[in-house]
């Protein structure tokens, strides 16, 4: 995709969602590192129901620490590999608490060195918390990534470097959102709604899918009319 699609992809993506934002709830940057580390391979919509109780009695990671690994699970036993997430979100309170005030990190090496903070948690916090222009690829943004010919690349880390270099500066700290956004609601894995999305001009997939409302039969008014009756 040469510059002048970029630069039109994203001017789209703009129109239609000046603010993108994480659909995850969080009101505080301790939170929303909370939500991401339980995001992985869970949606966040689950997510969300989860930590709205949990929140509410561990907001701060000196609640979470007092609310204990047994008190943490029973909040967060709805998702997907509860236990070991529940370790880890103890864990990073602790090591908050003990290594940064209680405060959760601006930089990269510090927030990695956090239990259950992998690359991509740290992008996400980077860039929602902190405003670095980072991109957290995960299956959607790598599916669009490819798809589209935006930042075509066989791992993860090699499409994230390509978006880094090939998005447009004026809109590199929204990327992140719009690409999540555009796989998980247009650009779906297994049929991806081409016929309604905001980018298909700029989109270099060539196996587009066709609009379904135009293979439905149109119905003739004159099979339809009213029998008259003596």
């Amino acid at each position: 995709m040469k510059l002048a699609q970029r630069s039109l992809f994203f001017k789209a993506l703009h129109a239609q969602n000046p603010a993108p934002t994480t659909e995850l709830i969080w009101h505080s940057p301790f939170e929303l590192l909370i939500a991401v580390i339980l995001s992985a391979q869970a949606t966040d919509k689950s997510v969300n129901i989860a930590t709205r109780s949990l929140f509410r009695v561990a907001a701060t990671p000196k609640t979470m620490v007092a609310l204990g690994l047994d008190g943490i699970k029973e909040h967060i036993k709805t998702i997907g590999l509860y236990n070991t997430k529940a370790k880890n979100v103890l864990a990073t309170a602790e090591r908050l608490l003990a290594l940064h005030q209680g405060r959760v990190p601006p930089t990269r090496e510090a927030l990695e060195a956090l239990p259950g903070v992998g690359r991509k948690t740290a992008n996400v916090i980077l860039n929602c918390v902190f405003s670095q222009p980072t991109i957290a690829v995960d299956t959607h943004i790598f599916r669009v990534a490819n798809r589209t010919g935006l930042a075509p690349g066989r791992t993860v880390l090699s499409v994230e470097k390509r978006l880094l270099k090939v998005v447009p500066t004026a809109y590199l700290l929204h990327a992140h959102h719009w690409l999540i956004l555009l796989g998980r609601y247009t650009c779906k894995a297994r049929k991806p709604e081409c016929w309604r999305c905001q980018v298909y001009a700029e989109c270099g997939f060539k196996k587009k899918t066709p609009d379904p409302s135009l293979d439905r039969p149109k119905r003739r008014g004159s099979s339809h009319r009213s029998r008259i009756t003596d």
